[in-house]
C-alpha cells in the first residue's frame, strides 16, 4: 500500500512564502512524474506544477517565476516552495504521484493522491 503524506500548509499574509512537501512511502518500485494541484474554493482541481524523473518541470502559468516544485528521489519526496503568495493561491494543494508499485511477484502502475493540505493567504 502507498502513503503520500503531505505537509507545510497553513496561513501566511499576502506576500509571504510557504513550502510544501509530500513524501511517498510503501512498497515503491519507481516514480515517474509527481505533481502539485490546487482546488480553490468553489473551483475544480487544477495543475500547479509537476516534475518528472528527469528533473524536468511544468508550471501552471499564473505559478511561473514564484513557485518551484523539486525533488528527492532518494527520499521519495517532491517540494513547492511557494513565494509571493497572492490570496488566489488560497485552496486545498494535493500531492501526485503516477508510480509503480510491488504487489507480490507483480508491479502495477498507477496514480496515487495525497490527503490534500490547506493553503490560505490573507490579504
Amino acid at each position: 500500500q502507498v502513503q503520500l503524506v503531505e505537509s507545510g500548509g497553513g496561513l501566511v499574509q499576502t506576500g509571504g512564502s510557504l513550502r510544501l512537501s509530500c513524501a511517498a512511502s510503501g512498497s515503491i518500485a519507481s516514480i515517474d512524474d509527481m505533481g502539485w494541484y490546487r482546488r480553490a474554493p468553489g473551483k475544480q482541481r487544477k495543475l500547479v506544477a509537476v516534475i518528472g524523473s528527469d528533473g524536468s518541470t511544468n508550471y501552471a502559468d499564473s505559478m511561473k517565476g514564484r513557485f518551484t516544485i523539486s525533488r528527492d528521489n532518494a527520499k521519495n519526496t517532491v517540494y513547492l516552495q511557494m513565494n509571493d503568495l497572492k490570496p488566489d493561491d488560497t485552496g486545498v494543494y494535493y500531492c501526485n504521484a503516477k508510480l509503480t508499485v510491488i504487489r507480490g511477484v507483480e508491479t502495477v502502475w498507477y496514480e496515487h493522491w495525497g490527503q490534500g493540505t490547506q493553503v490560505t493567504v490573507s490579504s
